[in-house]
């Protein structure tokens, strides 16, 4: 056993630094392509790598002593990880930033903004997210299937025939317009500034490569616009949640439900500075990485055409031209496939990030408390001992095989299992088939498609298609396609 001001000995394998500069470095090269950087590194090292050899980087935990940064993957990691609710704990989606949270008044709004279940572990975390999961009940859930048609119809009208279509910034606009829906019960096209747009604008604000170099309050530099848009949030969310109080109605939204909530046993509501935290985490959990998803799937099956082709022709068989009934969902196997290859193949959420609560051992390797932890989903979803050929997009492989919950992972494991998983798969879903119904699809060639973003990845330059009417043309647009997206998938 380690004596009290005994530190554990940093022994991870990785990459050798250069002095001064050098783990600065490798943290840019992670954040610049992580996928492409973390292959490099796992291929030299193996499945358990630091990403530098002596530890000492930073990327996610606020905490101020974080001994360094390791990467991993495979369903044994994934298992332990998921598992040990009590050793890896989450930390706020706002990262470093949350160090600032103490700061002045202005900085206050960090206390809640990318808080709710991620900034909470053990026992509140289960208690809290007892209090949250009747808002996410399956019935609850398919009350929700109105809205989500109605705003991809809605999207539907707006497209012209034979125009191009930036697909990535379709996706985003359709489930930002869900998002607020569904969770704060506003209408983007009827409020000039919902609190959907605002988590939108703050969460693009936090991504700026200097704001984590210059937190100043200073005019000018994006932490000082990041504190004001925050401030902007939390003033419009703190509204909503007074008006639907005092109009004591249960609405059909998320917000409404969680209001309501009480606990079992004390019988106490959820605070505000508490409803702030969930409903922000909520949308931001889960509304631009079902976007990144919907962008992947329709530039994978426009480079598949006897895929596209026979899923296509499953919809007009069940659906004829219709939107999805939630009964009919059921009845799309290919569809189904479809979406678990897509997200198997290119994950929209690659890593899952953690932060060790004491000295703990992983893949052979004993990790240092608040160790940051990056779990690769996506190298685990590319191992070819659980998937064959794994950068082929193959839904048929679905047919035969039944990968356990640490093989699959897309939605997490364990305690911290998505609460918006049901959600997510039925809004992809239904927006699938309606678009495919529609429209072909047509990939504009020589796009470079390159990967980007580590929360999330997106295509970096956008994704561009050729709105066609659905004349079963399929083979238009397949190949040609430039970029290291190439990498991750198999095309012509």
């Amino acid at each position: 056993m380690l004596a009290l001001n005994q530190k554990t000995e940093w022994t991870i394998p990785g990459p050798q630094t250069l002095p001064l500069i050098g783990r600065t470095l490798n943290v840019i090269k992670f954040g610049k392509d992580c996928i492409g950087y973390s292959n490099q590194l796992f291929s030299t090292y193996g499945n358990v790598v630091s990403l530098a050899a002596s530890g000492g980087t930073n990327i996610y935990s606020p905490d101020t002593d974080c001994p360094g940064t390791i990467l991993a993957y495979g369903p044994e990691i994934i298992r332990q990880v998921t598992n040990q609710h009590h050793i890896y704990h989450k930390r706020p989606l706002s990262g470093t930033l949350y160090r600032q949270k103490d700061k002045s008044k202005r900085t206050q709004p960090l206390n809640n903004f990318g808080v709710g279940l991620f900034g909470v572990n053990e026992e509140a975390h289960l208690q809290q997210r007892k209090l949250m999961m009747p808002a996410f009940h399956k019935h609850k859930v398919e009350s929700y299937r109105d809205d989500m048609v109605a705003m991809t119809q809605y999207e539907i009208d707006q497209l012209l025939i034979d125009k191009s279509c930036e697909i990535s910034q379709l996706m985003q606009r359709l489930t930002l317009r869900i998002a607020t829906k569904t969770l704060f019960g506003e209408d983007i096209n009827l409020v000039d500034n919902t609190a959907g747009e605002l988590i939108q604008e703050v969460l693009n604000c936090q991504r700026s490569s200097f704001i984590k170099l210059f937190p100043f309050d200073v005019p000018g530099l994006d932490f000082h616009r990041y504190l004001n848009l925050l401030a902007e949030y939390e003033t419009k969310i703190k509204t909503i949640i007074a008006e639907k109080r005092a109009k004591g109605s249960n609405d059909n939204d998320v917000l409404s439900m969680l209001i309501q909530a009480r606990d079992e046993e004390s019988g106490h509501p959820l605070s505000e500075a508490e409803l702030i935290a969930h409903t922000g985490v909520i949308f931001l959990a889960g509304h631009e990485t079902t976007a990144n998803a919907l962008t992947w799937t329709i530039f994978l099956l426009s480079q598949y055409p006897q895929v596209i082709g026979d899923l296509v022709n499953e919809l007009d068989s069940v659906l004829h031209g219709e939107p999805p009934k939630i009964e009919q969902l059921e009845q799309l196997p290919l569809l189904d496939r479809v979406i678990k290859e897509s997200m198997r193949v290119l994950a929209s959420v690659p890593w899952n990030g953690r932060v060790t609560s004491q000295t703990t051992e992983l893949g052979g390797y004993e990790l240092p408390k608040g160790t940051e932890v990056f779990v690769s989903i996506y190298h685990t979803h590319h191992m070819a001992e659980i998937y064959p050929d794994p950068e082929a997009f193959k839904p048929e492989r679905w047919e035969t095989i039944d990968p356990s919950i640490y093989e699959y992972n897309p939605f997490s494991s364990g305690p911290r299992l998505c609460l918006g998983a049901t959600f997510a798969k039925m809004e992809i879903k239904i927006i699938l088939a309606m678009l495919l119904q529609s429209f072909r699809w047509e990939y504009i060639n020589n796009q470079k498609i390159d990967r980007a973003g580590v929360i999330s990845i997106k295509p970096k330059y956008g994704l561009s298609m050729m709105v066609r009417p659905q004349d079963h043309e399929f083979n238009q647009g397949v190949g040609n396609v430039e970029g290291n997206i190439r990498e991750n998938v198999k095309l012509c």
